[in-house]
């Protein structure tokens, strides 16, 4: 007797671990060495950090793909809080989400006002202390958000991202010797990856 045809399986549900893949992903371009310590943290094989991806970017193209928002809340669940932010002339509303593997920060969704996604990226925890930034030894990589930087070194322009998830801040920050210094700064998913210094 032959085997009965098995069921298809289920696809299994895209959990916050896979999210955190499909961020380390991004970064792996910049930080290798920091991805692959991450990703061993998490006990995650480099296939399924490559799997994860693939679902991820199945799902944003899928036919049926969700809203951005409420994607989110299926894979993070509810917010761990949401508040009322301005910024320019739009009224935003943030929605937070802690992340095991930078317990320090945040991923923040900003919603429009009719629930478009407007921004998504890593923040700091509220009331988690701020890093020092003072020089450019300070802007190591995965140390600071756009938003530390942008203040630390004010005034910081934005720049041109290479890729959706990523930010870029051109701004002047002194050296070891006190040297002000033209800097190019480059985020992905809102953490710092790498700086570029003008000779």
């Amino acid at each position: 007797m032959g085997d009965m045809p098995s069921a298809k399986r289920p696809a299994s549900p895209f959990t916050p671990l896979d999210f955190q893949l499909v961020l380390l992903r991004r970064m792996a371009d910049h930080n290798p060495g920091l991805v692959e310590e991450a990703r061993r943290e998490l006990g995650v094989s480099i296939a399924g950090m490559r799997e994860a991806n693939k679902r991820w970017q199945a799902m944003l193209h899928s036919p049926r793909a969700r809203a951005a928002a409420s994607r989110y809340r299926s894979i993070l669940g509810e917010p761990e809080s949401t508040a009322a932010r301005r910024i320019g002339d739009l009224d935003c509303e943030a929605w937070l989400w802690p992340l095991p593997l930078w317990p320090d920060l945040r991923f923040e969704v900003l919603l429009a006002p009719n629930g478009a996604v407007w921004n998504e990226w890593l923040v700091r925890a509220p009331g988690a202390p701020s890093p020092s930034l003072k020089t450019l030894d300070d802007l190591t990589p995965w140390s600071c958000t756009v938003d530390e930087a942008a203040r630390a070194f004010a005034p910081a322009r934005p720049l041109e991202g290479t890729a959706p998830t990523r930010w870029g801040l051109a701004f002047t920050a002194p050296d070891g010797q006190g040297v002000r210094r033209q800097v190019a700064a480059e985020f992905t998913w809102g953490l710092l990856q790498r700086v570029a210094v003008a000779d």
